[in-house]
């Protein structure tokens, strides 16, 4: 059991949340701009929810772009040889 708690332990460091504190903020507008699409989408408004939708696309995109160039910037890069 302690050998799971430590794994845990090291994958919430403080550390990475502070390096990325506009991750959660993109992943908050993107839950929020996708609930205002699917409630436009069923009161009847498809051009509206159709633009919001389009707009998801743009934030869930930059967040993952927040993400690759904060791991990059902090050298947390996968793909680098070790």
């Amino acid at each position: 059991m302690s050998s799971g708690e430590s794994n845990l332990d090291e994958f919430f460091v403080e550390k990475k949340r502070a390096r990325n504190p506009l991750v959660p903020v993109g992943a908050l507008v993107t839950a929020g701009v996708l609930t205002a699409g699917l409630i436009s989408f069923r009161q009847g408004n498809s051009q509206l929810g159709q633009m919001l939708m389009r707009a998801r696309v743009v934030v869930q995109g930059a967040t993952v772009a927040l993400m690759v160039g904060t791991a990059f910037y902090y050298g947390e890069n996968p793909w680098r040889p070790s």
